[in-house]
């Protein structure tokens, strides 16, 4: 479609007839995120309010088939790359958000780490070095401030602010890690998120132990601390929750992004913004590892 004809389309919006606006919209719908910016202006040079209340109504429309299709697109893929699945989440709210510009900020982090690895370090001098630059160098941390921000959910913000929450937080520190080469997995706890450091040479019959495989626990939301089980054990017990193996091992990529989505889902409850709630259960039903695939 030329610009000339999304212009022409357009200024149909202000056509108060439903009929001719069902028309109209299903035209501009179909092309997808790539006109988002240019309905967005339109509607900033508009003054006729059926006509920016249509034009909103559109842009939420592409928005959220959009990321829809590429999330439903990403599960039937096998979910592989857990940041394509947080940049798909935070593309709802930036469409025009470059997957490339996010891969470029992780690769910049892994790179400063790797000036610094040689072969004799261990895995606990290995997860200090890490540490020391994303939280030393690069400034990331935990929002305590403001823990109920939508930006500390988006990869692009968290990037960009150096502060989110404790999903965020993990999913850039396990890509980070696994693009050196480093054995470290998201754990989904209930109410929380850490991150595991598997041993990779642990005997299947050790593994079929509650953390067998596991060398030691990291929390991306306190500067990486580094902890064991006991500290996951008290923790269960402090919000009396029962022991599960799955509190103790890696998690699915599908259930970490599930976990993304389900913090959103908090934090737009919190400032009261129900479509975006109602929005982010759409998405939370692609990922929901109970949906048949």
């Amino acid at each position: 479609m030329t610009s000339k004809e999304l212009k022409a389309l357009i200024v149909l919006l202000e056509d108060p007839d439903n009929e001719v606006f069902k028309v109209v919209s299903d035209r501009i719908i179909v092309q997808g995120p790539k006109i988002v910016s240019k309905l967005e202006k339109s509607w900033e040079e508009c003054d006729n309010e059926l006509m920016q209340e249509r034009i909103e109504n559109l842009i939420h429309t592409i928005q959220l088939q959009s990321t829809k299709t590429n999330l439903i697109k990403w599960v039937e893929n096998g979910s592989q790359n857990l940041l394509e699945g947080a940049y798909l989440v935070a593309s709802y709210q930036y469409p025009d958000l470059d997957l490339g510009q996010i891969e470029k900020a992780i690769e910049t982090i892994k790179n400063a780490i790797w000036q610094e690895f040689n072969q004799t370090l261990t895995p606990l001098e290995k997860v200090k070095t890490l540490n020391h630059i994303i939280y030393g160098i690069n400034n990331f941390s935990g929002n305590t401030t403001d823990f109920f921000s939508p930006d500390n959910h988006f990869i692009n913000r968290v990037l960009e602010n150096k502060k989110g929450g404790p999903v965020s937080l993990a999913i850039i520190y396990s890509c980070v890690a696994q693009k050196l080469g480093l054995p470290i997995y998201c754990v989904s706890l209930p109410r929380n998120f850490i991150l595991a450091y598997v041993d990779r040479y642990t005997s299947s019959k050790e593994v079929e132990k509650t953390n067998g495989n596991i060398l030691f626990y990291i929390n991306p939301f306190n500067s990486g601390k580094v902890i064991g089980i006991r500290e996951i054990e008290n923790y269960l017990e402090q919000h009396n929750v029962e022991h599960k193996v799955e509190y103790f091992q890696p998690c699915s990529n599908r259930t970490t992004i599930s976990q993304l989505i389900a913090s959103l889902m908090i934090a737009f409850q919190k400032i009261s913004q129900p479509q975006k709630v109602s929005d982010l259960q759409e998405f939370l039903n692609i990922t929901n590892e109970q949906r048949a695939s």
